[in-house]
């Protein structure tokens, strides 16, 4: 028995509408269903798997306990943005394809973003920020999509490329 895959991420924000807006109309999510915790949340699926959980932080005293962990230690405020607990993840990864269909979308809504060939690897990767919490988000394709739509990366195996 061990881990099998990454099932969601949660991501408590002052801007939850704000945040499942950008997710979906730059990259594509799709906003869905979710159980009732008691505070409202927005589940965000890539195709049947919600793997994307948005709340809105400090909500509520029911939220924070219902959030709250075993070590958690009093009088510490775990929810809102820059405290402990919050910020320490770098970059949300997702594994994609279509990337002229992102690339398209992404420059079309005046994202920013990087291009790299990972090292010793079939990853072509773009980078860039989501602007309504400062996430991270990176974006994993073949390097053998990118070599066929005609993509070259800023940063390779050698380094930068002058792109």
């Amino acid at each position: 028995m061990g881990l099998k895959f990454m099932e969601h991420v949660l991501i408590l924000t002052h801007d939850p509408e704000g945040t499942r807006d950008w997710f979906c109309n730059n990259l594509g999510f799709r906003s869905g269903d979710h159980p009732d915790f008691g505070f409202p949340v927005y589940w965000l699926y890539i195709g049947d798997q919600d793997v994307l959980h948005i709340g809105k932080a400090k909500f509520s005293e029911h939220q924070d306990t219902y959030l709250k962990t075993p070590s958690d230690k009093a009088n510490q405020d775990y929810s809102a943005a820059g405290a402990l607990g919050s910020g320490r993840i770098d970059h949300v990864c997702f594994n994609c394809d279509g990337m002229d269909e992102f690339i398209e979308r992404l420059t079309k809504n005046g994202i920013e973003f990087n291009e790299r060939k990972a090292h010793n690897s079939n990853l072509y990767q773009l980078f860039m920020r989501e602007p309504i919490n400062g996430i991270k988000v990176e974006l994993n394709f073949s390097a053998e999509e990118a070599l066929r739509v005609g993509r070259v990366a800023s940063w390779t195996d050698a380094g930068a490329t002058g792109k």
